[in-house]
């Protein structure tokens, strides 16, 4: 009799010690038959005692209560496991199972220790977004970085370039498509930018891709992006893409041309809905991305000729604007020169001039490479001329035969009226090159605006 009132009070002891472990408890028999819970197991775990006492593991595990059972696998293992649980209330617990053994060597009972583990878990999904979030902004700046030039710009002397980038900003103000047009070196990109620092999207990342000098095989994961896993080499935790980088700003796609029929598809898609697909994923990312296009082929042959999409075209020429070359803006031409001058000499902390002789090469040369060949030009003969003034003789033979070449075109002719109307067409159209205006052209000339645009219309039929 006292040994049963001992037991018994020794059984409510062990309960009450039970119950005060700020960890959950969870008993069952050797059968895996729920016999005790505390009540830190209800409070980690959302259930309830009336839920699980009594009821076997494997039962709850068939209802959906828990995820997996430690005390299933002790009673298979024979040893002590740990596990990651889930229950239908949502919360998460770190459970080990620890089997307590009779003499004859059957398991009696198994313990298991419960930790809340649910707030780690939030944790670590706060940081995996965190994370995330640190890669998409890395991404960012890693190609900011990459972006960073001289500080380049068109100089603006004449009428055409004036209108365009009068129009130009007008369109920045408004949040659609653009795509730009003009031969390499003409200064597509310094329009794209100038559209770009005028528009609401000013504060917002300006990311700007090459469609030419991508391998075909990797232009979808470099504009979308890839998940973990998503094939051999990918990097861990995945790659974030041009788009995703460019979210809430400016995406300019240079060389728009150059894009494989088979990504203007996938492309064109991005534009339509808003949403793109990484690599290896089939979770759609919302993407809010203002496109410049930036092209010096003719998409309008491209399109009769099938290698660039109709639907794709329409979709990105809403506002289309051609930067004329180099040579069509003559009277910017010596503003140019003389800028990059300045530019070079301070970099290299040199003061070199040009002579007339020089500027009137410059002057004539028809620049098949546009503002990016006179820059480079300026830069080489700054670099390689000894002297304080450059000469003629230190320009590249090229110019110097090109514009020679051009003048001789103009004394083969039959006639002595054949020579003047050429001489008075180049003389009309190269003051109105360099003053950019009717009035200021005609003066030069030394005869009144209506005599000189009436002159001009007609070498202009």
């Amino acid at each position: 009799m006292f040994d049963t009132i001992k037991n018994i009070s020794n059984l409510k002891m062990l309960e009450a010690i039970i119950q005060t472990s700020y960890d959950g408890i969870y008993i069952t028999d050797g059968q895996a038959n729920t016999i005790l819970i505390n009540n830190s197991y209800e409070r980690i775990t959302g259930l309830k005692k009336e839920q699980v006492v009594g009821n076997n593991m494997a039962d709850l595990v068939k209802k959906g209560m828990i995820s997996e059972s430690a005390t299933l696998s002790v009673l298979k293992r024979r040893e002590p496991v740990t596990l990651n649980q889930k229950f239908n209330t949502g919360k998460s617990a770190l459970v080990t199972g620890t089997p307590f053994f009779s003499d004859d060597g059957t398991i009696k009972m198994v313990v298991t220790n419960v930790r809340d583990i649910t707030e780690l878990e939030i944790l670590k999904k706060q940081y995996n977004e965190s994370k995330s979030e640190n890669i998409k902004y890395q991404s960012i700046i890693e190609e900011l970085k990459k972006q960073i030039v001289d500080s380049d710009f068109i100089i603006a002397e004449d009428e055409e370039m004036l209108n365009l980038l009068s129009v130009a900003k007008r369109v920045a103000k408004f949040d659609t498509n653009v795509i730009i047009y003009g031969e390499t070196g003409s200064g597509k990109e310094v329009v794209a930018k100038f559209i770009y620092n005028n528009s609401q999207r000013k504060d917002k990342p300006f990311v700007k891709i090459n469609c030419g000098a991508i391998p075909e095989s990797l232009i979808e994961s470099e504009f979308f992006g890839y998940a973990e896993g998503a094939f051999t080499g990918a990097s861990k935790g995945g790659k974030i893409g041009i788009f995703e980088a460019a979210d809430n700003g400016t995406l300019m796609l240079d060389e728009i041309g150059e894009l494989p029929l088979s990504m203007q598809v996938k492309l064109l898609r991005v534009l339509q809905d808003g949403e793109i697909e990484k690599v290896g994923s089939n979770k759609s990312i919302k993407v809010n991305v203002r496109i410049i296009a930036v092209t010096n082929k003719n998409l309008y042959k491209m399109v009769e000729d099938g290698t660039f999409r109709e639907d794709l075209f329409y979709r990105l020429n809403i506002v289309p604007l051609t930067v004329p070359p180099l040579r069509k803006r003559r009277s910017s031409i010596i503003p140019t020169v003389e800028y990059y001058l300045n530019v070079y000499n301070k970099k290299y902390s040199v003061n070199k001039t040009l002579s007339d002789e020089v500027l009137k090469y410059l002057y004539e040369y028809s620049w098949p490479g546009n503002v990016r060949e006179l820059k480079n030009l300026v830069e080489r003969i700054i670099i390689t001329n000894v002297k304080s003034e450059v000469e003629v003789e230190n320009l590249p033979s090229a110019i110097v035969d090109s514009v020679d070449a051009g003048d001789d075109k103009n004394i083969k002719v039959k006639k002595l009226s054949e020579a003047v109307s050429l001489l008075e067409k180049d003389m009309i159209f190269k003051a109105y090159e360099r003053h950019g205006n009717v009035r200021a052209a005609a003066k030069e000339l030394g005869i009144d605006p209506s005599t000189f645009v009436r002159k001009r219309n007609k070498y202009l039929r």
